[in-house]
């Protein structure tokens, strides 16, 4: 093996550990969407469980990524540590898929079936197509699928390259004197770990070994242990993303090594003892990439076949490991663990959302009712959900945005953008709840007292910005388009009364009925909640734009005002009944 087999086996190595992060990232992608809805059908069921983590891992093609986000999911409170538990054990068996596609370029033999499995034959064919579809196709699901070929085409090619650059390696003496060092069960445990460890992933590790045995240098008796230390190995990428996560994230962590490390020392102690008592002949032969696939499977399989029947055992030592203490523990609402599935993240804060808006919506209707019946707990309460409303604000929005950087479907994309928008305006309107907070208690330190009229004319316009407080926040937590809808006509009620009682407030102060003091107090109410009934519109526009994707709001409300005869001119005069303010000669 000379210089250049060395530079080859490096392109070799850069071109293989780019295919296959290149294509589990577009794999990743494709099956996004489709992972919300699986997830939400999780239930305690370990079996339901073990098949969700079997068959993500086979499709994104990492185990370390499904371990990752089961970490992300129980951190946000999605799953439990039971659940993720039996995901954990399905993700190292659908890991295995990887090391048999890889095992394809080791198929010898010149029959027209079988240089049909070769990858030089279907490689260049995938490529092309993949091609195709990434730079002449405008669908971006088309567009992904065409990455997934050509980031399979670049594994299988760096694989191939790493395997003609080593092939010089079975002739070196020391390269032979090293395996036979790696033979000895402990170390090649280690060196399985190591090299995991360094580059976090256990398919690119056992794709590497793939790619060595073509030596046929490398013994049955050297790969077992090394393929045992690559599944503890694996384990590092979810230690180090709990770090910093709750009590049961880091549990979950603690889990996937304990299943490793204690399957594996108790898989080996038994095969040495049986190879000590039988003497197995095939330990001193050379196995291919095949063999690899074979032993990597055998030994998943058997590990979750011994700790199927103990997890409770598994999560009890996870417990004890990662104790509680009599501090509170934290809840991260938002994981950035979540990013390796995107369209869960996107999902999450959707739901996180929603918790401001009930603590935005529930501020602002305490805030209303203030006038009817002052309270200083209430007024305690206004102010620690404004301040509970900002830093929600500022969690969402940090968190969107690095969302938004992220690889992700078109509707999810939209739907990220609006939430950026929405959450503006529900921490608005805790801001708008604090300001009307502020007027009350000036009316009330102050001994200040509206007209009966006043007073009456206020109270209508309070009820109108109650219910549109109301409808705001169905269509949003609910998704429900009928309530938004009702929300665009209550909206111009509303201005049209804020206009009438201003008018009606002018000819009181004309008179002499109302004072320059109170008049300053009832504008910045008049102000606040025009505004918050605008805010409320924002809502309930950006709910049936998202509902909606095709839908230009702002025209489609212009054309159905115009229409006397539209649903909305109904509502429109329902609403402006309603809330009709008392016909009077002197106000």
């Amino acid at each position: 093996m000379n210089h250049y087999d060395v530079l080859s086996l490096i392109g070799g190595l850069a071109l293989f550990l780019f295919g296959m992060q290149t294509m589990g990232n577009a794999l990743e992608k494709k099956a996004g969407g489709k992972l919300k809805s699986v997830l939400g059908k999780i239930t305690k069921s370990p079996l339901n469980g073990f098949l969700l983590g079997m068959t993500v891992t086979a499709v994104i093609q990492s185990s370390s990524a499904t371990t990752v986000m089961a970490v992300g999911f129980v951190n946000s409170g999605i799953m439990s540590l039971h659940q993720a538990i039996s995901i954990i054990m399905g993700a190292n068996i659908g890991t295995t898929i990887t090391a048999w596609i890889l095992s394809l370029s080791g198929i010898s033999g010149t029959s027209p079936l079988v240089m049909l499995f070769k990858p030089t034959t279907f490689v260049p064919i995938l490529a092309l197509i993949g091609i195709i579809l990434f730079v002449f196709v405008k669908s971006s699901k088309k567009k992904d699928t065409g990455l997934i070929l050509l980031g399979f085409a670049v594994l299988m090619t760096g694989m191939e390259t790493m395997s003609a650059a080593v092939a010089g390696l079975k002739d070196v003496p020391q390269f032979t004197r090293l395996l036979t060092v790696f033979s000895n069960p402990i170390l090649g445990v280690i060196a399985g770990a190591v090299l995991t460890a360094i580059i976090q992933s256990s398919s690119a590790s056992v794709g590497i070994l793939q790619a060595l045995s073509s030596t046929g240098a490398i013994t049955y008796g050297a790969a077992i242990p090394i393929i045992m230390g690559q599944n503890i190995g694996t384990c590092v990428t979810a230690m180090l993303s709990s770090l910093g996560a709750n009590k049961n994230a880091k549990r979950t962590a603690v889990v996937h090594l304990y299943f490793n490390l204690i399957g594996t020392a108790v898989i080996l102690l038994a095969f040495m003892g049986v190879n000590a008592a039988v003497d197995f002949d095939f330990i001193s032969e050379g196995i291919d990439e095949a063999g690899i696939a074979i032993v990597h499977t055998a030994f998943n399989i058997l590990c979750t076949v011994i700790w199927l029947p103990f997890t409770k055992v598994l999560e009890k030592l996870a417990m004890i490991t990662v104790r509680d203490n009599e501090e509170k523990e934290k809840y991260e609402i938002l994981d950035e663990r979540l990013f390796a599935t995107p369209a869960v993240a996107v999902e999450r804060c959707s739901i996180v959302t929603q918790t401001m808006a009930d603590i935005s919506v529930d501020a602002m209707q305490k805030a209303l009712g203030l006038f009817d019946s002052f309270s200083e707990e209430a007024a305690e309460s206004i102010r620690k959900s404004e301040k509970k409303a900002d830093k929600y604000e500022d969690k969402l929005g940090s968190y969107l945005v690095k969302v938004s950087s992220l690889e992700l479907s078109d509707a999810d994309s939209t739907q990220a953008a609006k939430l950026l928008h929405i959450i503006s305006d529900f921490e608005r309107l805790s801001d708008h709840a604090v300001n009307i907070l502020t007027s009350a208690e000036e009316i009330r330190e102050k001994s200040l007292e509206f007209s009966p009229k006043a007073k009456n004319e206020l109270m209508t316009l309070i009820g109108a910005v109650s219910e549109i407080l109301v409808l705001a926040r169905k269509a949003f937590i609910d998704n429900d388009m009928k309530s938004a809808f009702c929300v665009e006509p209550l909206e111009q009620v509303i201005d049209e009364l804020t206009d009438e009682i201003k008018s009606k407030h002018i000819r009181r102060l004309q008179q002499g009925k109302c004072t320059i003091e109170l008049g300053f107090v009832l504008t910045d109410l008049l102000t606040n909640l025009e505004r918050v009934a605008d805010h409320c519109s924002n809502i309930a526009g950006l709910v049936l734009e998202i509902a909606h994707s095709e839908m230009d709001i702002h025209k489609y409300l212009r054309s159905v005002k115009k229409d006397p005869d539209s649903d909305y001119s109904r509502l429109f005069g329902e609403y402006s009944s309603k809330y009709a303010l008392p016909a009077a000669k002197t106000s």
